[in-house]
């Protein structure tokens, strides 16, 4: 019986040793991947033309991501200097990689009148790589793409006639 008792210890005791002493190790790997910065340069400014409004009728003036330029209300365009242009931009960054557009909902242009400011919204943009208005882009195999935004301007019966201008603010990042 004692040998029987000794044995049995034996095995309780060894069997708690092989639990407690039972683990594995794995060798794994780690990384990370660093892409060139994105980066954003305007090459045209955002300039809806000259144009002309009648008293006592507002309208707007579209200029699409493509450059056409149309008018409804009392606006009445010109072909008389500034000319509309689109705002255009370069980016540049990792090669193949997709990136997306912000533009702001509205933006206000002033003659330095605030009763007289206007506001352009809608705004759209077109890459060339997407060919079509959207807001996302992909670089090429060189790390290029270019961009054109076009949008509305709101123009208030009887707006005053002048120069107005505004900034506004266009982020890309990588998607």
């Amino acid at each position: 019986m004692k040998k029987s008792i000794i044995i049995f210890a034996a095995i309780i005791i060894a069997g708690f040793t092989t639990k407690v002493m039972a683990q594995a190790t794995e060798n794994t790997t780690a990384g990370a991947k660093i892409v060139a910065p994105i980066t954003i340069n305007e090459t045209s400014a955002l300039h809806f033309g000259t144009m002309a409004v009648l008293a006592g009728s507002p309208g707007t003036c579209v200029l699409s991501t493509q450059g056409a330029r149309s008018a409804t209300g009392g606006v009445n365009l010109s072909a008389q200097t500034p000319t509309a242009a689109n705002a255009a931009y370069t980016v540049g960054g990792a090669i193949s990689t997709t990136y997306a557009i912000t533009l702001p909902s509205t933006i206000t242009v002033s003659n330095g009148t605030p009763a007289q400011d206007m506001t352009i919204n809608g705004l759209l943009a077109r890459t060339a790589s997407a060919a079509a208005d959207g807001l996302t882009g992909t670089l090429n195999g060189s790390g290029a793409d270019t961009f054109t935004i076009g949008g509305t301007l709101n123009v208030a019966a009887g707006q005053a006639a002048a120069a107005y201008s505004g900034t506004f603010n266009v982020t890309v990042a990588y998607n």
